[in-house]
């Protein structure tokens, strides 16, 4: 069984074991997985994605404000370090609209111009190549915070390392080397996200 496998049996588990069992059967009746035509597009932008991401979207392509089955779905599908606080995972097509997002949004405070601002040293401080992949908003719509893997990180940082930005006070940290190693920690964590607070 492979880390995303793994996760996924984790989650529904959690799911279950919440009380939610009839959310998560929902959710697998409606649920679809990327087009092989989508993989495609994401691997000539980000050649370097990780298989476990791909696996995750051939399971389910996106869980935020998505339509399958002529049904539009919200599901809460990932965490992160932030204690109890869940994210959705987006799909191909929102990561694909989503690529220049980081530079778009971010440039100045990759450039270090505001001090108040706590960003990894991990994490470079030039703009111009940067290449993150947005995977994940979290329940707030992505307002509060937000999932990069970073391919472009600083020589103190890992090609591939996982970004979270958090908003209020804003902040940028490095939370795993990798993908797999973030999906790892979510299971480590016992999937914190999934609790009473956000179902029902």
């Amino acid at each position: 069984m492979n880390t995303t496998e793994k996760y996924i049996l984790g989650l529904k588990k959690s799911y279950i074991e919440n009380g939610a069992s009839e959310d998560w059967e929902h959710f697998e009746s409606v649920k679809e997985g990327v087009s092989k035509e989508k993989i495609e597009q994401l691997q000539k932008i980000y050649p370097e994605i990780p298989q476990a991401l791909i696996d995750l979207l051939k399971y389910v392509d996106g869980t935020y404000w998505r339509k399958f089955k002529e049904e539009e779905i919200i599901f809460y599908f990932l965490g992160s370090d932030v204690e109890e606080y869940p994210y959705y995972l987006l799909s191909a097509e929102q990561i694909i609209e989503n690529q220049n997002q980081a530079v778009d949004y971010y440039s100045d405070y990759i450039e270090r111009k505001y001090d108040e601002v706590d960003i990894d040293e991990k994490i470079t401080n030039k703009p111009n190549n940067l290449k993150w992949l947005h995977f994940s908003d979290c329940m707030n719509n992505g307002g509060t915070s937000q999932l990069f893997i970073d391919f472009t990180p600083s020589e103190k940082g890992k090609k591939g390392q996982i970004i979270r930005f958090l908003h209020d006070p804003d902040e940028f940290k490095v939370i795993a080397e990798n993908f797999e190693e973030y999906l790892k920690k979510v299971i480590d964590n016992e999937y914190d996200f999934i609790n009473e607070d956000i179902i029902g």
